[in-house]
């Protein structure tokens, strides 16, 4: 190891050792060990550009073992990013401090995704590689040319996601993928053999990837590897034998230099065995020189490829300046209109899925940067059109993917694909298996990323298959999630407002929860506004002084519709509203709000899912029906009157309201 490399080395590791003891809080073991891979690749081989840290064709660098945050903000600093300065780094893990305890997503930043949560980072990473082969077949190679590079630990591995994600990647054959096992064997609970005795070869080479194993503490060896990953063509795992806390003389190689600051005594003995001279925090000038001219190369690569980019017809750059800067066509307002007309002329009854693949059909046809999939339930979701040609390996001339039965790394995956620009991910399944992959969902939402889920099967609608495939406590969950919106149409034009209202909103993933059964049609008048974008909306009123108020979503619509006809016969007075979406009806004007939901009637919503949520709209002399347990094997029309989910049962329920 040449003393310029090793010092190059050194100031990530003592930058990370000073910022997690100045916390008392952090890992400084992974930084340490892996301070060498990171130096070789950022160094020798990564393509990026500090003064543009989005340039579309980057390399990008992903660290999955986010606990190791520090070893990130640590290259971001030294190689030139305004977006981290030492005095960012002084304050690691202080509130509302850009170098949070684990990397979170921020554009224009350098840091690509947010991870913690392991095997997430893998997850997106296998997104990321995806997205580039397919932008590379849609624009060129000479266009778009990166390569995905990982930091991954054993908890990595252990996380069912790896399993999930590597899968796909080697079955694609993702050659550009490449990713750093931190093979130092040591986990938080002590040494991992005490829980893993894996043969790691046999297990990646399995799923198609090249498997390398190398010291990773050795320059030469580690340049020797990556190069060699570059010719590739399979996804790539180098796996790095790496000492956690090199450096340390008493907790290196140890579970207690993990997760936890060394102590002051043990930062001063690792500055004495490393020959590291320098205060906490003091990086000398030269070698802070030498790694600025690290990222100062990137300047000069950029300028290459845009050059490239220049040379591309007015017809192609309009198109990737369009999907890369997340721009809808400028007609898209015009085909929305037209489908929608189309649809109110039809009036056709049917499912929601299946009224969410008719309006598939239009857009995919149109939005090119749409990519769909789902895990293996394409068939059910409705996710795939007649336009939908699948992306295979060696050929990504497509706009649809087999994820297989894989939802947690199906929604790590779209992840990856949002966050790498000129992809607008939808992927479906069923409602109930949101369980299989609410952690990577939850990050869409954490890190405001435009990923579009399709739930179909959205209550115990579904019928036969029964209370372990019936959601009941779902919705609830999605609810909770902060800065996600859960829409959930009644009828095909509510689905092709919701696809409208998911497909602009930039900042917040969606969730379209969609019927097994069919549908009555019950939009009444065409309207230009989407009177979904409200959350929800009045669909019927007797008079302008309602004593009931029918509120229902999706399936159970139609239901308040039919209650709302009985009531009149009777001579009660009553309205429906529709609400599709509690997310964005919570946002409008108070005005709007008592408007719609009519403070002076008695209340009664209607959702064949759990009624924990409603109360807010019924109030306390309100009533919810819904789900109270969970559900039964047994035809639709069989369930809903078993669980009380009928007309005759609203109309009695708003009779005993009002004492009549």
């Amino acid at each position: 190891m040449s003393p310029v490399f090793k010092d190059l080395a050194n100031a990530i590791r003592f930058l990370s050792i000073d910022a997690v003891q100045k916390a008392n809080s952090g890992h400084p073991g992974l930084p340490m060990g892996m301070a060498d891979v990171a130096t070789v690749l950022f160094k020798y081989y990564l393509r990026f550009n500090p003064k543009n840290p989005e340039w579309i064709n980057r390399d990008r660098f992903i660290l999955s073992a986010g606990h190791g945050s520090m070893l990130l903000y640590s290259l971001l600093y030294l190689t030139g990013y305004k977006s981290i300065s030492i005095n960012d780094i002084k304050s690691f893990r202080q509130l509302n401090s850009i170098c949070a305890g684990h990397p979170e997503y921020e554009k224009n930043t350098g840091i690509e995704t947010t991870t913690g949560p392991l095997g997430q980072g893998l997850s997106n990473a296998v997104g990321m590689a995806i997205a580039e082969e397919i932008l590379a077949k849609k624009f060129g190679a000479n266009l778009i040319n990166h390569k995905t590079y990982v930091i991954a630990s054993d908890g990595d591995f252990m996380e069912g996601i790896s399993h999930e994600s590597m899968s796909l990647a080697g079955h694609l054959k993702l050659k550009n993928l490449v990713v750093f096992f931190d093979n130092n064997k040591i986990s938080i609970d002590g040494p991992t053999n005490l829980s893993v005795s894996d043969n790691y070869r046999k297990r990646f080479e399995s799923y198609g990837w090249s498997f390398q194993e190398i010291n990773g503490h050795d320059e030469k060896q580690i340049s020797k590897a990556i190069k060699k990953s570059l010719n590739s063509k399979k996804p790539n795992i180098i796996s790095c034998k790496t000492i956690i806390g090199y450096g340390s003389p008493n907790k290196a190689g140890k579970s207690s230099s993990h997760g936890a600051a060394l102590g002051e005594s043990e930062v001063e003995l690792v500055r004495k065995k490393l020959k590291w001279k320098y205060k906490a925090f003091e990086i000398p000038k030269e070698i802070l020189q030498e790694w600025r001219k690290i990222g100062e190369k990137g300047m000069l690569q950029e300028k290459k490829w845009n050059q490239n980019y220049n040379r591309k017809s007015k017809k192609i750059k309009d198109e990737f300046f369009r999907i890369t800067n997340d721009k809808l066509p400028n007609n898209f307002d015009q085909i929305i209109q037209q489908q929608k007309k189309k649809i109110f002329d039809l009036k056709s009854n049917m499912a929601s899925r299946k009224s969410s693949a008719f309006v598939l059909e239009e857009i995919t046809n149109s939005l090119t940067e749409l990519i769909g999939g789902s895990a293996d339930l394409s068939g059910s979701n409705n996710t795939n059109t007649k336009h939908s040609v699948v992306i295979k390996p060696k050929n990504f001339k497509g706009n649809y993917i087999h994820y297989g039965v894989r939802e947690h790394a199906m929604a790590g995956i779209m992840n990856g694909m949002a966050l790498h620009k000129g992809i607008i991910p939808y992927g479906g399944t069923f409602l109930v298996f949101l369980d299989y992959c609410k952690p990577s969902l939850r990050l869409s939402a954490l890190m405001g990323l435009k990923v579009i889920y399709i739930f179909s099967h959205d209550s115990i609608g579904l019928g036969e298959d029964g209370p372990t495939h019936q959601p009941i406590e779902h919705l609830v969950h999605l609810r909770a999630i902060p800065n996600l919106n859960v829409f959930r149409p009644a009828d095909t034009i509510e689905t092709l407002e919701c696809w409208e209202l998911a497909l602009k909103n930039s900042n917040t993933p969606s969730v379209i929860a969609l019927s097994r059964q069919k549908l009555p049609f019950i939009t009444e008048t065409l309207m230009n506004k989407n009177m979904c974008g409200l959350g929800a909306y009045e669909i019927k009123k007797s008079n302008n002084n309602p004593e009931i108020t029918l509120i229902a979503s999706g399936s159970e619509v139609h239901i308040a519709i039919e209650a709302f006809e009985k009531l009149k016969d009777l001579g009660i007075n009553s309205k429906v509203v529709s609400m599709p979406c509690q997310e964005l009806f919570n946002k409008q004007s108070k005005e709007y709000k008592e408007k719609i939901i009519e403070k002076n009637s008695f209340k009664i919503s209607i959702e064949a899912s759990s009624i924990q949520g409603w109360e807010k709209y019924v109030g306390p002399e309100g009533a919810s029906l819904g789900m109270k347990s969970f559900g039964k094997s047994a035809p639709i029309k069989d369930l809903y009157e078993y669980f009380n989910l009928t007309s005759d049962n609203v109309v009695k329920l708003a009779q005993k309201m009002l004492g009549k």
